[in-house]
């Protein structure tokens, strides 16, 4: 990969590596995408499937898997504890960076994001499969989840807000002035009210990527978060959207491409902050 300054390239691997590579003993590809139903209609040979709705989430708590699911997940999916896990998926990397997020929840840090994602590797013609990869199950043992260092809980968040800290909302600026609960062209539903939480930064996570879903250099990312909102690497961030997926992937960008350490994602966001009671917003 071409060196665009990151803190941590060695997070992202590009479509060149994945084609050498994709197909490794010690490699999981795992493709994660907002449209549930991509992979089947072609996927990266080797690649399985994350489905962010049934494999990472407890719908009955309204949480993530614990232990023994995300245990039994990586299990079904042949990941060992030593498998460096790859993931990528469609709308630059979103939901890619999700999983990433969720995985890192269980301490495999063992995991890279295909830089572009799927757009990427189908805008050079590279080679799509319906094909299912016969998988061996592995024999892995998860660590309990520790959510304290990249998931800030509506409590924390509250906390965090109280302090004057930094917070990013990285969804569209009509979300983030209350003229919409959702993104443009998706239903309006989610929350009782609009707006943001106050004294939030608006980011919005696509400003991350180029048009070809790579994301951008580091050079341009300092611009967009230091320059034009005064952001340090040293600043304790806690950035949000509205469940948790685009604020993924500004974490990702915050964390491992800028450097900076003390970053968590609100998964709760804008579906809690916006239904709950008594917490503070702006417009």
């Amino acid at each position: 990969m071409s060196d665009k300054g990151y803190v941590h390239p060695e997070v992202l691997v590009s479509t060149d590596w994945v084609a050498a590579h994709g197909k490794d003993a010690n490699v999981r590809l795992l493709e994660s995408n907002e449209d549930v139903l991509l992979y089947d209609t072609g996927h990266i040979p080797g690649a399985l499937k994350i489905d962010w709705q049934e494999d990472l989430n407890d719908r009955l708590v309204r949480d993530y898997i614990g232990k023994e699911a995300f245990e039994n997940l990586m299990r079904k999916l042949g990941v060992s504890n030593d498998t460096t896990v790859v993931f990528y998926g469609d709308k630059s990397n979103w939901w890619a960076t999700y999983a990433f997020w969720v995985f890192q929840l269980f301490g495999h840090t063992n995991a890279k994001v295909v830089d572009g994602g799927r757009q990427k590797w189908i805008d050079e013609s590279r080679e799509l499969t319906r094909e299912k990869p016969v998988v061996t199950p592995s024999s892995y043992v998860a660590q309990e989840r520790n959510d304290a260092p990249v998931r800030a809980l509506r409590g924390d968040t509250l906390a965090h807000q109280a302090a004057g800290k930094p917070l990013v909302d990285v969804r569209s600026p009509a979300e983030y002035r209350g003229e919409l609960l959702h993104m443009a062209n998706y239903p309006q539903e989610g929350a009782l009210r609009g707006g943001h939480i106050r004294g939030a930064k608006n980011v919005p996570w696509a400003r991350a990527a180029n048009e070809n879903g790579t994301f951008k250099s580091a050079a341009d990312l300092r611009a967009i978060y230091e320059t034009e909102q005064g952001l340090k690497p040293s600043d304790d961030i806690v950035a949000y959207c509205r469940i948790g997926e685009r604020s993924s992937h500004s974490w990702f960008v915050l964390k491992y491409l800028l450097g900076y350490e003390k970053v968590r994602n609100y998964d709760g966001s804008w579906t809690e902050w916006g239904n709950a009671v008594g917490l503070p917003i702006e417009r």
